[in-house]
C-alpha cells in the first residue's frame, strides 16, 4: 500500500488512506536511514555543520499536525536530531535547512491539491531536492521493507524552533519599493495567510486588501491559481478599487499568480521574461544565464538575448530546473508553473521572492503593470492542452514523423520548431495523457496547426 503514496518528485495521496501516521513515520525513519547512509550517491561531496540535524515543516491542512508529529518520531528513530520549525510555507523550508545548515529537510503538505490530501516534498543537504532520479526510490524502498516500528537504539532529540525573523530578511532583500504599491492577495486559506502577514506586514509604502487569509481547515476555492475560475474572488476585489495589481498563492504559498491593474491574467513564462529582464541590467548579474522550462514562450529567449544574458533552455521539474541553476550559476529560472527560482535563494523556488521582485519592478516603472506586461505578448499560445492518448510512445513517434521537416529534439517528450510556430508534447507521468503546448506569430496560424494537431490527437480531455 505504502508504495501508493510515492510520486516522481514527493510523497503525496488522500489522508487517511492510503497516507496515515503509520505511512508518515515510515517515510520519516526510510528519509533518515536514506541521509545517514545513501545520500553520498546523490549529494556525495557537500557537508554541512551539522549533519545529524533536519528541518520538519508543516502547512495548515488539518491532518498536517499528527502526520508531522509521526514523521519526527521516524526520524528520530534513527538517531536524528530534529528541527520543528512549526507551520511555515513550503519556501520556507529551503531557507531553514541553509539557514541551520542541516543535513535535510521534510515539508508535510499536498500544495494545491483538495484538503482530503497531504504528502511530504523532502529536501537533502543545502536544501536539495530529493525526488525519484535523487533518492526517492531508495526511501521508498526502505519504506516498504519497514515491517514494524524499530529504532537503531538511539532517539534523536527533539527542538522547537522559531526563524521567521530571519526568513522576513531573507525575503525582504529581495524587495525595494520606489513609490507607494496597492495590491489585493488572495490567500486561498492556505500558508500566505500566515505567510504575508508575517514577511510583508508593516512594509511602508505596501498597502495589502487580504482575501481568504484565514485559516479554517477548509478551502473556499481550489488552491490553485493556475486554474482561472479560482482567481474569481481576486479580480471582482479588484474591481472595488484602483489596485497597482492582485496576487493569488496556491496552498502551501511556493507558487503566485498575478493579476494587471487591468485584471489580467498575466502568463508564467511572461513573468519570467519580465524578471530576467529586472535581473540582467543589474550590473553583478551581467551575460548570467537565465533557467526557463521548455514550454515557455519563445519570448523569454528574446529577451534574454536582447538583456546581454544566456538562455538556457530546461525540462519541467523543480529537481531539473535547480540542478541546471547551480551548474550554470545562473541569476534566475522560471517554470511555467509558477515555480520561480532564484541563484541568491540558494537556488530554490520562492512564492515569497517572487511576489517581491514583481512588486519592485512595478514600484520602478511609472507606468502601470501592463505597460510591462503587454510589450512581452509577441506570440500567441494554446495554453497546455490534455489528450487522452493510451499508447503515447507510439503517438509521438507518429508526431515526429509528421513534424520531420521541422527542427526537433526530446529534451522533453517531443519538440518540434517550424520557425514561426512550435509545438512540444509530454507524456504525463500518471495518466493516459500527452499534453499540448502550442505557440505561434500570428492567431491565425495558431488556429491553423492546432486544427491540425487535433486531427491527431483528437480533442483535449475535460477537467485537465
Amino acid at each position: 500500500m505504502i508504495e501508493k503514496i510515492f510520486k516522481a518528485y514527493d510523497v503525496r495521496s488522500t489522508y487517511p488512506a492510503p497516507l496515515n501516521e503509520d505511512a508518515a513515520w515510515k517515510v520519516g525513519h526510510a528519509t533518515g536511514q536514506f541521509l545517514k547512509r545513501g545520500r553520498e550517491t546523490h549529494f556525495g561531496g557537500i557537508t554541512v555543520a551539522n549533519e545529524n540535524r533536519v528541518v520538519v515543516g508543516r502547512d495548515m491542512r488539518p491532518h498536517s499536525p499528527p502526520l508531522a508529529a509521526a514523521l519526527i518520531e521516524g526520524i528520530r528513530s534513527v538517531g536524528f536530531d530534529v528541527v520543528d520549525v512549526g507551520m511555515i510555507d513550503t519556501s520556507f523550508i529551503y531557507f531553514a535547512v541553509n539557514e541551520l545548515d542541516a543535513v535535510g529537510g521534510i515539508q508535510v503538505t499536498a500544495s494545491h491539491n483538495p484538503i482530503n490530501y497531504n504528502g511530504f516534498k523532502i529536501s537533502g543537504p543545502k536544501a536539495k531536492p530529493i525526488g525519484s532520479t535523487t533518492g526517492l526510490e531508495d526511501i521508498k524502498r526502505i519504506a516498504m521493507a519497514l515491517k514494524a516500528k524499530a529504532t537503531t537504539g538511539v532517539m534523536g532529540k527533539l527542538e522547537e524552533m522559531d526563524l521567521w525573523d530571519g526568513y522576513r530578511k531573507h525575503v525582504l532583500g529581495f524587495l525595494h519599493l520606489r513609490r507607494p504599491i496597492k495590491i489585493a492577495i488572495d490567500g486561498s486559506n492556505g500558508m500566505a495567510g500566515k505567510m504575508v502577514p508575517a514577511v510583508f506586514g508593516g512594509v511602508r509604502d505596501l498597502h495589502i486588501t487580504p482575501i481568504l487569509f484565514e485559516i479554517t481547515g477548509s478551502f473556499t476555492h481550489e488552491p490553485n491559481p493556475l486554474v482561472e475560475s479560482n482567481l474569481h474572488m481576486l479580480k471582482e476585489e479588484m474591481k472595488k478599487g484602483q489596485f497597482d495589481l492582485g496576487a493569488c498563492f496556491d496552498g502551501d504559498a511556493d507558487r503566485c499568480m498575478f493579476i494587471d491593474e487591468k485584471g489580467q491574467t498575466i502568463g508564467c513564462d511572461i513573468l519570467t521574461a519580465l524578471i530576467a529582464k529586472d535581473f540582467l541590467k543589474q550590473p553583478a548579474n551581467k551575460g548570467s544565464t537565465i533557467v526557463y522550462d521548455l514550454r515557455s514562450s519563445h519570448v523569454v529567449v528574446d529577451e534574454v538575448k536582447a538583456a546581454g544574458g544566456v538562455p538556457k533552455r530546461e525540462r519541467v521539474g523543480h529537481a531539473f530546473m535547480k540542478k541546471t541553476l547551480a551548474e550554470t550559476h545562473a541569476v534566475f529560472g522560471g517554470e511555467l508553473s509558477g515555480h520561480f527560482y532564484f541563484r541568491d535563494n540558494f537556488n530554490a523556488d520562492s512564492g515569497a521572492i517572487a511576489f517581491a521582485r514583481v512588486l519592485s519592478i512595478l514600484s520602478q516603472s511609472r507606468g502601470t503593470l501592463s505597460d510591462l506586461i503587454d510589450p512581452l505578448k509577441t506570440y500567441f499560445q494554446s495554453g497546455e492542452l490534455n489528450f487522452q492518448i493510451e499508447d503515447k510512445d507510439g503517438k509521438i513517434r507518429e508526431l515526429a514523423n509528421a513534424y520531420s521537416k521541422g527542427e526537433s529534439d526530446y529534451l522533453d517528450g517531443l519538440t518540434v520548431d517550424n520557425g514561426d510556430w512550435w509545438f512540444n508534447v509530454r507524456k504525463s507521468n500518471t495518466e493516459p495523457m500527452l499534453r499540448l503546448n502550442l505557440e505561434a506569430k500570428t492567431p491565425e496560424l495558431l488556429k491553423e496547426k492546432l486544427a491540425e494537431l487535433k486531427t491527431r490527437l483528437g480533442e483535449p480531455a475535460e477537467g485537465h
